[in-house]
């Protein structure tokens, strides 16, 4: 497993784990479940997109911590692209800030199952970038 903060409870309540990295960007793996299941034998286009968005998540946290920021986001817009079925197999995603500036941030994220190079969705999500208030 690689060395990352803890994910979300949305993640771990879907059995989400960063299980490796492409072009230093965590890929995080789903695994299917009832829980995660829509019609029969497929995955739940809401789960797809969770899995998207915490992919989003992870790279743009590293990405941060790579210019050693601490800044927290938020999210802006979300689009998403179903490109096929996802089966019932693992499924995973990566994340690729696109665009990191000082106040916003760009991730295009991809979701695949048994090829990398044949996504089963892309997410598409903006950021705002902001530091974290002292309480």
């Amino acid at each position: 497993m690689i060395d990352m903060p803890a994910l979300p409870p949305y993640a771990r309540a879907l059995d989400m784990k960063i299980v490796d990295e492409i072009d230093g960007a965590p890929v995080v793996a789903m695994p299917f479940a009832d829980r995660v299941q829509g019609r029969p034998g497929f995955l739940h286009g809401g789960a797809i997109s969770g899995l998207l968005e915490i992919a989003a998540i992870a790279a743009i946290h590293r990405a941060l911590r790579a210019k050693g920021s601490d800044s927290a986001i938020k999210q802006v817009n979300v689009t998403v692209d179903f490109m096929r079925g996802g089966l019932n197999h693992m499924t995973f995603a990566v994340g690729e800030v696109t665009r990191l500036g000082r106040t916003m941030a760009n991730v295009e994220a991809r979701a695949w199952q048994e090829d990398q190079h044949k996504p089963i969705a892309m997410g598409y999500m903006h950021y705002l970038i902001r530091a974290k208030r002292e309480d």
